[in-house]
């Protein structure tokens, strides 16, 4: 029998729980792109059918997929950032835009404590995700 594998990290995304699920998902795929970018460690290999034909690696753990309102979305952002941790976001403003320099524009127009956060993403330690996203549940 093979043991199951835990990991000592969490990749973990918090959705702000009143947007429309194909807002939901939009956001998901974008946060996740930018932990892959800072981590391509955490990408295993290429997946391979019986027939040789190839497939993009994905990550090597889970991502779990968090809810919670616009204050635990707020309070997990400041824990984050408190900790010094790398994060990926998603603001309300994105939605409005359509390319990668006009969501660039669309944060930096906004400060940090004022940003209209719809979501974001992390990888840390467990206990530290933990922390981060106290408050937060299972997204449904």
């Amino acid at each position: 029998m093979t043991d199951p594998i835990r990991f000592p990290t969490k990749i973990a995304v918090l959705l702000r729980n009143d947007q429309a699920s194909w807002q939901r998902l939009n956001v998901t795929a974008f946060l996740v792109s930018g932990v892959a970018n800072a981590e391509p460690e955490l990408l295993g290999e290429e997946y391979r059918d019986a027939d040789d034909t190839p497939y993009l690696p994905m990550f090597r753990q889970p991502v779990l997929v968090f809810a919670g309102d616009r204050a635990v979305l707020s309070a997990a952002h400041a824990r984050a950032l408190g900790r010094g941790l790398r994060v990926s976001i998603f603001t309300s403003e994105l939605f409005a835009t359509g390319n990668d320099r006009d969501n660039r524009a669309a944060v930096r127009a906004v400060g940090r404590d004022k940003l209209d956060l719809v979501g974001l993403a992390l990888h840390a330690p467990r206990t530290v995700v933990d922390k981060v996203l106290k408050g937060a549940t299972m997204h449904p």
